[in-house]
């Protein structure tokens, strides 16, 4: 048993078993008395051989089975990966790709039109479906004070976005359907696109839609559809609005205030006569223009029962690059201070004497001002002055530097003439 345990290390390499066997040999030669010893152990050496070749085998079988069950484990652990990446793969080979937002948030939503624009398939002809709770969109280099009356907007909730195409101000809600088709500038085609907007009103019935001018779709001489467009490098996109049941007072209410002193090198928007659709069919709603557009759609490009892919607010979470397009737009100095320079005057007679007010603004921020007055109290005049300057233009700003001078002055007097003051000039900007 000693030289069967000393022995069986020895397999381990070749040239060492076989010195083991000569080792036996010799053994043999000279030794006849312990043939027997000699055999067994021999016989000893053989079963070893063949144990351990039986292990190596099943060593081997157990690692190729060990790698086998491994690779099993890592297509069953991929196998959505998989499929979504064959998914994606499959998407990027059709002719277009359609996308449709659940969230009425207008600020995501138009951020998401943004990041679609510089993500999309250039391959693919995009449509992008969506609309928003009560909002005023002005064009990229419009000014807000001068096209939209904001402090009614403040108090009824109504959302200012600034866009990044060019165009003058839209008043969207619930009741205006909103489309966007994006394209590789080789193959971008406004004239088509509008088609497929006017297809698919004739499919539901309105009577003779028609393009006018540059930018609009009419019906019976009256707008229901306006357009903007946008281009860089190699991605386009067409947008616009569909007026299918929109409140038409908000339009007076929230836009175009009269402002006629305030002088703006911005972009000035244009009152244009406008109809809504329900007037026309009322049994159209946001759904169904959008599933016939999306029809239409299909239809122009040849390619039928495309998967929808909707979008929310959700999405930020798991897209950094669209969340950060979102919080951008979102942002005051994009909204407001984006504005182009521009000066406004205010003038008001009070029981105290006369003012007259002179702003100008330039990102927003009232870097000059001047004030003119025949009251009876210069200091309060000056102070005004100088706590206004540098104030952002907006009315919780304007109240804060009104208060500022009543915390220096400290007079009754003053303070209710200051009081006055501010109560009537947050009504102005």
């Amino acid at each position: 048993m000693m030289m069967a345990s000393i022995a069986a290390p020895s397999l381990l390499g070749s040239s060492s078993l076989k010195k083991s066997v000569s080792g036996v040999s010799g053994f043999l030669s000279k030794n006849t008395n312990t043939i027997f010893m000699a055999s067994h152990f021999a016989s000893s050496t053989a079963t070893l051989v063949f144990t351990f070749k039986q292990q190596q085998r099943q060593h081997i079988y157990r690692q190729y089975s060990t790698l086998n069950n491994h690779n099993a484990s890592n297509n069953n652990s991929n196998g959505a990966d998989t499929k979504d990446n064959n998914d994606k793969n499959n998407d990027s080979l059709k002719k277009i790709k359609i996308y449709k937002s659940t969230t009425n948030n207008p600020l995501f939503n138009i951020a998401t039109e943004d990041w679609l624009f510089k993500q999309f398939n250039l391959n693919q002809q995009t449509l992008f479906l969506w609309r928003n709770t009560p909002t005023v969109v002005i064009g990229r280099y419009q000014n807000p004070y001068k096209e939209c009356h904001l402090q009614r907007m403040d108090e009824d909730n109504v959302v200012l976005a600034r866009r990044y195409s060019g165009g003058g101000a839209v008043y969207q809600d619930l009741g205006n359907t909103n489309f966007t088709f994006l394209s590789n500038t080789n193959s971008y085609d406004k004239h088509r696109n509008t088609s497929i907007i006017i297809n698919s009103l004739k499919n539901l019935g309105i009577p003779e839609p028609e393009a006018s001018g540059r930018n609009d779709i009419i019906v019976q001489g009256k707008k229901i559809s306006g357009s903007a467009y946008k281009q860089s490098g190699q991605r386009s996109f067409h947008h616009g609005t569909i007026m299918i049941d929109v409140n038409l007072d908000s339009l007076q209410k929230y836009l175009n205030p009269n402002k006629d002193k305030l002088k703006s090198k911005g972009i000035s928007s244009v009152i244009s006569r406008v109809v809504n659709l329900k007037t026309l069919n009322e049994n159209l709603n946001h759904e169904t223009i959008c599933s016939t557009i999306i029809d239409e759609f299909q239809k122009t490009y040849g390619e039928f029962n495309v998967e929808i892919e909707e979008l929310n607010t959700s999405d930020l979470e798991r897209i950094p690059s669209l969340n950060e397009v979102y919080q951008t737009l979102n942002n005051w100095d994009w909204r407001y201070g984006n504005s182009p320079a521009f000066e406004h005057q205010f003038e008001k007679r009070f029981d105290w004497g006369t003012i007259d007010i002179n702003l100008n603004c330039t990102k927003s921020i009232i870097d000059k001002v001047k004030i003119y007055s025949d009251s009876l109290n210069p200091t309060m005049i000056e102070l005004l002055s100088n706590n206004l300057l540098g104030m952002r233009y907006t009315t919780q700003d304007i109240s804060i530097g009104i208060d500022r001078c009543k915390n220096v002055l400290q007079t009754v007097e003053t303070d209710n003439q200051l009081e006055e003051l501010k109560n009537w000039l947050i009504t102005v900007i």
